[in-house]
This record gives C-alpha cells, structure tokens and sequence, in this order.
C-alpha cells in the first residue's frame, strides 16, 4: 500500500520519509495527524482514508471510508478530532474520529453551496465552520447546532480563505486576484477592505497571527506578503516559483515561509531580514537614462530624426528605460527576486555581492503538487501530486 523510504542525510535538503501511492484519483487535501503518525486524506475518487503507520514503517489504512460525491477539500482539528470534508455537490460532511484512530463516526451535514466547495475552515474558538464555493459565496455556519449564521456574495470564486480568531477577521482571496478582509459577527459581516497585488488567480493564503501578517500566492507565480498589522500599506513580493503557487505554510517559530507550485518545487524563504518594497513602476515617453524616445512618442522620434525604442522598467528603481540602458541581470533577494531580473546600468554597479545573497532555497519535489499541509510539532510537510501520490517529507535540515 505504502512504502517506507530510508533518507539518507543530506545537508539541508528536505528528507522524503514515505510515500501513500494506493489512490485511483488525485488527493484534493490531506493532513498530517500530530503525534500520531498518520496522516488523513480525501480524494476525488470518493474516499475518505485515516493512514497510521504501522510497525513495519509502512502506511496502512485504518479508515476507508466512501462518500457518494468527490472530496473537493478538507479541514481536520486535531484537538476535537473533527474533519470536516468538502464535497463536489456543494455540501459540508463532518465525522469524528475515536482516540485510537480506527474508528469515524457521522456527525453534521451542513447544505452550505450551490456548488462544489472550495475551502473549508473549521474555528474551534468560535465554534463556527467557514467554507467558500464555486457559486461565489462565502458562508459561515454554527459548528453546534449546523445552522448558517450568515453568507456574503462574493465578486469571483474564492479560493482562499484565512480566519483570524482576535479580529473575527476572515481573508478572502479569489479569481480575480483580489483579497477581501471581513469582520465577522455572530449572525452578519461587514466589508473591511479589498486590496489586490497579483495579475492572476489568488490560489493560496496564509496568515500568521503573531506577527500579523498575511500571505497570497497567485497563478501569476508570485507570493505578496502583505503587513496587515503595521497599517502602512506594506505589501513585500517574493518571486521564486515558475509555475502557479499551490501551497503556502509559514513557520513561525523560524520565521521562515513553505511553498509549493505546480512544477513540484518546494521553496523555503527566510522571512527573518529586512526586505524591501518593489518600486511602483514609474511611466514616460521616453528612457529616464539616455532620454532616447519610445516608439509612440512620434513627436520626439520626428524632431530628434530618431527610431523609438521599446519601453523596459528596471525592477531595483523602477524607472523607465530602453534596451540598451537595462542590457544587465541581477538577483535582488531582499527584493524578492531570487532569479535573475531586468536592472538598469546604474543600478547594476550599485548591487554589491551582499545584496546577491540568497534568502531562498529551492527544492524539487518530483512530483507536480497539488496540495500541501505542514505540520510543526513534527517538522514534517506532506505534499499531494497530480501523479495521484502523497508523499511525507522531514524539514527539520531546512526548516530550523
């Protein structure tokens, strides 16, 4: 069913411990049991599976159970044992789980959308169930009695969704790149803000409460961490991934931020220095360096017998510049940009070996994720493939 992979120590470099390979279709969400060795799954082939590791170091499972729809999504709270399971039809199952882990038993089912569900987010302290749908409405139910204690349209399907307990605050992130903040009450909400950043579908949020700020990452490929705590607006871009972001966990005991994107790579950042605001990128008619005009400036390129250029912006400045002005690549960490980006000349010499410094490693998971769910009381990470395999990584030689 599952095979157990002896790691061989490697300096800081995850450590795949094990992979589960016994799924018919894609794992939609997963977790990993704290203090138990196991893990829980949902799937799009219906089931709903408890793995405990056995003594022969293999994963078993120790609940098979089928649901008459797929699995979309799942939120498992480890002090109630409750999962809570999303589904295709647009309803919410929940089950608790006995102490030995053998044993899932029935609970609530909550008729929350009119399609299939996208997030669910269990809130013990609140004792509330939040959930969001492909029918663009964002709801929230009492996890006691089953009943909805109050919805809010929303303007794109979200598909991601953070809760704050101090604040009541829920984050909302959607299609069209946008991150809504809501106060919610016991039976009604209130819009707080909207802010976006990304130029394509939020696919991932995560908040840390401590140091009050909160993560999106996007199919545009990038993460913006945004400072919701110091109210100034601040809004950090990490660029690291090549593909969609499908996963974000930050650490917080390292202060270090987990992602994964859909080409399988599983970036760790350094969230412990100073990093720096990206420019806004600034517009003229011409390079802000050579004053060469740019190709729709027809009255400059007429009066200075000249061709227009094409129009670049140097990511350290952001200033306005032609080709020829902005021939050099660098890396800028602190900005955010662990590959190497258009600068301009001068800001190319200003770049010390200091400044290059990474603040990122990269890993290769081999396989294309899908999911991923960290657990810190292990240091593990388990991340879910389109290859239909879930595997179990030691993070401890990164994450530390």
């Amino acid at each position: 069913m599952a095979a157990e992979i002896q790691p061989r120590p490697q300096a800081r470099k995850p450590c795949l411990l094990s992979k589960i390979e016994a799924f018919q279709e894609v794992v939609t969400a997963a977790a990993i049991i704290p203090k138990e060795d196991g893990v829980i799954s949902v799937s799009e082939d219906r089931t709903i599976r408890v793995w405990l590791k056995r003594d022969s170091g293999q994963y078993w499972p120790s609940v098979y159970h089928t649901m008459p729809s797929s699995c979309s999504c799942m939120s498992f709270n480890p002090e109630t044992r409750r999962i809570s399971v999303g589904m295709d039809t647009g309803s919410i199952c929940e089950f608790i789980l006995s102490e030995d882990y053998n044993k899932m038993t029935p609970a609530l089912t909550y008729q929350a959308h009119q399609g299939r569900v996208a997030v669910v987010l269990f809130v013990l302290e609140m004792e509330w169930l939040l959930s969001t749908g492909q029918d663009r409405n964002f709801t929230w139910h009492c996890s006691e009695s089953g009943q909805q204690l109050g919805t809010y349209r929303t303007a794109a399907w979200v598909s991601g969704l953070q809760f704050d307990v101090e604040t009541r605050h829920a984050f909302v992130g959607d299609q069209s790149g946008q991150v809504t903040i809501l106060k919610l009450e016991q039976d009604s909400c209130s819009l707080v803000t909207t802010f976006k950043g990304h130029t394509g579908n939020v696919t991932a949020l995560c908040w840390d409460p401590a140091q009050r700020v909160l993560f999106s990452g996007s199919s545009d490929h990038s993460i913006i961490m945004w400072d919701i705590g110091g109210r100034k607006g601040t809004a950090i871009e990490l660029q690291g991934h090549n593909d969609k972001v499908q996963g974000l966990c930050y650490a917080s005991h390292t202060r270090q931020l987990i992602s994964c994107s859909s080409d399988g790579s599983i970036v760790i950042w350094n969230m412990d220095v100073t990093r720096q605001e990206t420019p806004e990128w600034l517009d003229s008619d011409s390079c802000q360096k050579c004053e060469q005009p740019f190709f729709w400036n027809f009255k400059q390129m007429w009066d200075s017998k000249k061709i227009g250029l094409r129009q670049h912006h140097c990511r350290k400045c952001g200033q306005a510049v032609c080709g020829k002005c902005s021939s050099k690549r660098s890396t800028i960490p602190l900005m955010g940009f662990e590959f190497e980006v258009r600068v301009c000349d001068s800001c190319h010499e200003s770049i010390t070996d200091e400044d290059r410094a990474p603040t990122a490693t990269f890993h290769d998971s081999k396989h294309n994720i899908v999911y991923m769910h960290y657990e810190p009381t292990t240091g593990n990470l388990l991340t879910s493939g389109t290859d239909k395999v879930v595997k179990i990584w030691d993070m401890t030689p990164v994450v530390s």
